[in-house]
């Protein structure tokens, strides 16, 4: 999509881009790169971005930065595959009470979400981990691929982790597809993994569907060298992440413009806080309010997770040197006023998060 896409841009209009933030220094570089990126395609329109939490500038502090520039309206775009908890309560809380405040006028676009830039982005992701192989000329129709999702505790933000495999699986040809994920929900990678070598494919692609790198991805590559050390009789070949995939900056893009020409909207229809959803009827009309002042822009980056890791790190660092990282999938100890997630005591879900060596099943 040309940077002409967008057509005459009004000079009082500024874009912001919402990040959720991290404690690994490496996600947030690559965050920033994206946002250079974009910038490069859209000269001359003022473009900010600001982090929900673990990171500055914050969400307020962009938007301050748009105003001092004599912006008048604000188009926010949230950087997040999917709409959950942060696209649909945290972020529109934040913007909502700005704009109130400082009489700014703030128009909130949607998530990234699932379209054929997305998957093929995807697409290449995959591709490019199987090129990588010394036997590229693997039957694809013998290989699993394995798409890992952030996990969260809405569960219409799972089931479209569970759509991006299928569309996969079924666009490349696979012998087999499975979703898992690195927190919050069910299954978990290491778990998932284990379950998976049951269909006794010789070859798994592991593909983590993030935008960029930081501690969950370190966490599947962990679990998936220590899977994949008890089986060596099987190949794991592990994807990247998207990044700054030009079809994502082409996503954004489309966002931006959705906003603009006034067809901006957000699916509905199995949203848990507007719908009778099947085990989550009790957050029906939940309200809508941000539960991250209390780490806004704090960062207690850990110097073990600088770089993606290898796997390493896992197996030689004592628990006490690292744990502190790998605890934060927001399925925090303290209190954020959520709801409970009805599956937390799930036998392949988030109790068994907590456990440094989990059961092999």
């Amino acid at each position: 999509m040309a940077p002409s896409a967008l057509g005459d841009f009004d000079s009082n209009i500024g874009i912001l881009i919402v990040g959720h933030g991290s404690r690994n220094n490496l996600a947030i570089k690559e965050f920033a790169e994206l946002v250079s990126q974009l910038k490069s395609l859209l000269p001359g329109i003022t473009v900010e971005y600001g982090y929900l939490e673990f990171a500055k500038p914050v969400i307020s502090e962009a938007l301050d930065r748009l105003r001092n520039k004599s912006i008048k309206k604000v188009i926010a775009i949230p950087l997040m595959l999917f709409a959950a908890a942060h696209a649909k309560n945290d972020i529109p809380a934040l913007l909502n009470s700005y704009s109130l405040e400082h009489d700014l006028e703030i128009c909130y676009g949607r998530e990234l979400g699932i379209n054929n830039l997305m998957i093929g982005a995807a697409g290449q992701r995959v591709s490019e981990a199987i090129s990588s192989s010394s036997n590229n000329s693997f039957p694809i129709e013998k290989t699993l691929l394995v798409v890992v999702g952030r996990g969260s505790s809405d569960p219409d933000a799972n089931s479209n982790v569970s759509k991006i495999t299928r569309l996969l699986v079924e666009g490349m040809g696979f012998g087999w597809g499975e979703t898992v994920f690195s927190g919050v929900t069910f299954p978990l990678v290491e778990p998932g993994l284990r379950h998976s070598l049951k269909l006794d494919f010789p070859r798994i692609v592991v593909f983590p569907y993030f935008l960029f790198s930081g501690v969950l991805v370190s966490r599947i590559r962990n679990q998936t060298l220590m899977v994949a050390r008890d089986h060596p009789t099987f190949e794991f070949l592990n994807a990247k992440y998207l990044g700054s995939h030009y079809l994502v900056l082409e996503t954004i893009l489309e966002r931006i413009n959705e906003v603009l020409n006034g067809n901006n909207s957000m699916n509905c229809s199995l949203c848990k806080y507007r719908s009778n959803l099947l085990g989550f009827e009790h957050e029906v009309g939940f309200p809508q309010k941000s539960h991250h002042h209390h780490v806004e822009g704090v960062s207690d980056g850990c110097i073990l997770c600088e770089e993606e890791c290898t796997g390493e790190c896992e197996l030689k660092v004592p628990p006490s040197s690292h744990d502190h990282d790998h605890d934060h999938d927001h399925d925090h100890d303290h209190d954020h006023e959520r709801m409970p997630y009805p599956n937390s005591e799930h036998p392949l879900g988030p109790v068994t998060l907590r456990h440094p060596k989990q059961t092999k099943i």
